[in-house]
């Protein structure tokens, strides 16, 4: 795949022909993270500026390059162009210098952490053989780029890279969730509803088949059988849970699916049973649930010894009691953080060979919305997926912040992040007036869904009390209304529009997992309505600056 370039149909002008040809081959020879502008018109003050070609190249850095074409010589300090009477003075040095300052005093301006990345000029003579040994005071050898660069394999992008790592000036390279705000300084349009909502629809389409993709891993370590996969949200982790279950089930063993939250159950329940039989785990469903179909008695659903450590317990010695036939050849737990320290003995007690049965774990450290820790008690092979690959690139960026590991966002551009600063105790009200815009905007009902952070939203407690938790887990598939619903039951699941009612929390020092779960649970559109001061208090400095870049959103009540 090439890299992406702005404008998508560039319009070279009539003797552009070595601004075509040195575009081509930048697109021919930079990777796919890359993004490459043509044209580029920057206005600083009264002075105007071109910047031929831009590179942005994700681990290194910012080029400008000033493309020159035909017959280029340099006498006396001084630069022509052209032979003949067509020879005239040319200043490709100044050019490209005076445009890089006002792109990094523009960057700069817009408060962008690109700002301080690696940025060099260089400047191109794509008809024209230059000797490796020439140089100039200002302009080394290794900034310009000659015919033989192109003809040389990657001579042009590895010209850039030299240019950037030996001469750019800034504190570092350019990091991929900057590369985004650079994107959408230079190349930001200002999109229809219409467009939105299209661009949803691709993006549905495309992170389908970057998730599947991810299978590849599964290929990699088909022989590993303890297996502990950590990455962030949005990354396909369960999506690969899902299928290692499959795959480990059409391979003729007994597999246990097992997750803690009651949607995320009722999804993976629901998709098994669109599977043939002979791909179907023989448990799929919650981790309490497994102890109470081998006969454990009974709890109220408020009493916390019992779940926490009476059920987890009465697991274990219930697996000992079975016959070999009930036990497993391989467990699959998906949103693993979940479990607790006690739980993992009992579970390990279902494997039919403590030795070699399949343990297969699907976790992200940064979603603990629970007070309990636990940890796997035995050795596991880890795969860390370090790209989100389901929500757009500027809700990736929201909540990417909130975590201490690197995710790098791969999904594609979508509308910003939009922002309602309400106190706390009016953030219901104020997420069912952006429902409602929403709708008028022309978003489908079973697109949305409104989450809270802290009590419950009224909705989603009458639907619970009138219908149980298996119709209301039902209506959130069926996907024909807008669900309402609480962080802590929705990790692992997903819609492409989220109002996230940030109404306080119950558990202070759990309140960075929380907004990290709730902020990325949207895949088209996030909508976060709330305490502004108080959500960056939480998220600190890196979360104020993105948020710095959501729209603030004043809605009709």
């Amino acid at each position: 795949m090439p890299p992406r370039t702005f404008p998508t149909e560039p319009a070279y002008p009539p003797d552009g022909g070595a601004e075509r040809t040195l575009h081509e081959a930048l697109l021919a020879q930079l990777p796919d993270d890359a993004v490459v502008f043509h044209g580029l018109r920057l206005q600083e003050e009264e002075q105007e500026y071109e910047i031929d070609l831009l590179v942005a190249w994700p681990g290194f850095g910012i080029a400008a390059i000033e493309v020159k074409g035909g017959h280029i010589e340099r006498r006396d300090g001084t630069w022509y162009q052209g032979n003949g009477d067509q020879r005239h003075r040319i200043d490709p040095v100044g050019q490209v210098q005076g445009a890089r300052h006002a792109l990094q005093a523009l960057l700069r301006h817009r408060g962008l952490l690109a700002a301080e990345s690696r940025t060099a000029h260089l400047v191109a003579f794509p008809h024209q053989y230059v000797g490796p040994d020439w140089a100039a005071l200002d302009l080394p050898r290794d900034m310009i780029v000659d015919r033989g660069d192109l003809e040389r394999g990657h001579g042009l992008a590895e010209r850039v890279r030299n240019a950037i790592t030996r001469h750019g000036q800034g504190h570092g390279p350019l990091a991929d969730t900057d590369l985004e705000e650079v994107v959408e300084a230079l190349a930001g349009g200002f999109p229809s509803q219409a467009e939105h909502l299209a661009a949803a629809a691709a993006h549905e389409d495309r992170l389908e088949q970057m998730t599947r993709d991810q299978g590849r891993i599964l290929d990699l370590l088909r022989e590993a059988r303890r297996l502990r996969v950590v990455g962030g949200a949005g990354s396909g982790k369960t999506w690969l849970a899902l299928e290692q279950a499959r795959r480990r089930a059409r391979a003729g063993e007994s597999v246990a699916l097992l997750c803690y939250s009651r949607g995320l159950g009722r999804y993976f329940e629901r998709v098994v049973a669109t599977w043939p039989v002979r791909e179907r785990p023989t448990y799929v469903g919650l981790f309490h649930d497994l102890p109470r179909a081998w006969g454990a008695a009974a709890g109220a659903d408020d009493d916390g010894d019992y779940w926490e450590r009476h059920l987890p317990l009465a697991l274990g010695e219930l697996a000992a009691q079975r016959s070999p036939a009930d036990l497993f050849d391989a467990v699959v737990v998906d949103e693993a953080q979940d479990f607790g320290d006690l739980w993992w003995p009992s579970l390990m007690r279902c494997l039919r060979d403590p030795d070699k049965s399949g343990l297969y774990v699907f976790m992200d450290d940064a979603q603990r919305v629970f007070p309990r820790e636990g940890h796997v008690p035995i050795e596991l092979v880890q795969v860390t997926l370090d790209e989100n690959l389901r929500s757009t690139k500027q809700i990736a960026q929201v909540f990417g912040a909130l975590s201490e590991d690197l995710l790098r966002p791969r999904g594609m551009d979508g509308p910003p992040v939009r922002l309602v600063d309400v106190l706390a105790e009016q953030a219901v009200a104020a997420a069912d007036d952006a429902v409602d815009a929403l709708l008028d905007e022309g978003w489908a009902p079973g697109a949305v869904t409104l989450l809270a952070t802290g009590r419950r939203h009224p909705a989603q407690v009458n639907e619970v009390a009138l219908g149980g938790h298996a119709a209301y887990w039902d209506a959130f598939f069926a996907e024909e209304d807008v669900f309402y619903g609480h962080v802590l039951g929705f990790k692992g699941l997903e819609r492409p529009v989220v109002v996230l009612a940030v109404n306080g929390v119950r558990d202070v020092a759990r309140a960075r997992e929380m907004l990290y779960t709730g902020l990325s649970r949207a895949r088209s559109l996030l909508v976060v309505v709330g305490p502004r001061e108080w959500i960056e208090q939480v998220g600190g400095e890196a979360v104020r600056r993105r948020l710095g870049k959501a729209v603030r959103w004043e809605v009709a009540g």
